[in-house]
């Protein structure tokens, strides 16, 4: 059964492509994954503790999966609505619905397990306390 806008703590709206579309007239599977994404980094990046570009440490991506219930596509507009399961001491696995239009049930349903790491050395590193606040209001 497909997940429910209820079910997740932060939402962002999020435009679809005509590009977006394959042969088959929806989404391609390679877009979910964009916009999962989009939806988990924009979310630390708004809230101040994501620097992509110049942060001591950085989150990379180490594992991710999708189902997909129903089609979506352009020009739809999707709502990622965001997530966390598990919050460790230096990883974190978010969950992902994204909701096609108004509709109700995820059209789509997916994760990513994000680890820090410290940015030159690339080896783990505890999440800083101001991002785990962060991420703390998507538990639940």
């Amino acid at each position: 059964m497909p997940g429910t806008r209820a079910e997740y703590r932060a939402f962002r709206t999020l435009p679809t492509r005509w590009f977006d579309n394959d042969h088959y007239g929806h989404l391609n599977n390679t877009v979910h994954y964009e916009l999962f994404d989009t939806a988990v980094n924009a979310h630390l990046i708004e809230h101040g503790v994501l620097d992509p570009s110049g942060g001591d440490t950085v989150f990379l991506v180490v594992e991710s999966g999708c189902r997909y219930h129903a089609p979506i596509s352009f020009p739809q507009t999707v709502t990622a609505g965001l997530r966390v399961a598990h919050l460790g001491r230096s990883a974190v696995r978010y969950e992902i619905g994204l909701f096609a239009g108004k509709t109700e049930e995820a059209a789509a349903e997916g994760f990513l397990v994000h680890v820090n790491v410290e940015r030159v050395a690339r080896i783990k590193a505890p999440i800083p306390e101001a991002t785990r606040a962060v991420l703390g209001d998507l538990t639940g």
